[in-house]
């Protein structure tokens, strides 16, 4: 297991990758389970990640989100993996490998900050979730790892 990531507990399924005291993604196994509402992310993080379980009944009052301008800094990415089988490559904010995670089915992961890149290691189905609205490629910088060796 890499230093920089912090093992899943048997409980509860939750991954979280860092580097130099900074969190870059958080993955939530699809065996996580629990009774109630948890969030694996800090108030100050731009994109929140939650976790609910309620049972037969349970209700949650009809709201509306009122307008409310915010700051983004980083646009994150939540990947819902629905089928198959990924391997997450992780880099830092200099374009260095860090470490690799495989993701399977029902795997949620929220990337934060650093590289990432993918490779599919079975046909494979994703859903993306990110902040808008979309800036095309003003929002990313594509690199070739091996420049960096």
């Amino acid at each position: 297991m890499n230093p920089n990531t912090t093992p899943p507990n048997e409980q509860n399924m939750i991954t979280r990758i860092t580097h130099q005291n900074e969190e870059l993604a958080i993955i939530i196994r699809t065996s996580y389970q629990r009774e109630g509402i948890e969030f694996f992310t800090p108030p100050e993080y731009s994109q929140q990640l939650g976790y609910m379980n309620r049972p037969k009944g349970y209700v949650i009052d009809p709201h509306i989100h009122l307008p409310l301008r915010r700051n983004v800094k980083y646009t994150n990415e939540v990947l819902y993996l629905k089928s198959g089988h990924v391997r997450v490559d992780f880099y830092d904010n200099q374009k260095n490998y860090l470490q690799s995670e495989e993701l399977h089915a029902g795997d949620v992961i929220l990337l934060i900050v650093g590289g990432h890149g993918f490779e599919m290691l079975e046909d494979s189905e994703i859903i993306e979730v990110k902040q808008g609205p979309y800036a095309g490629d003003l929002d990313k910088k594509r690199f070739n790892p091996e420049d960096n060796r």
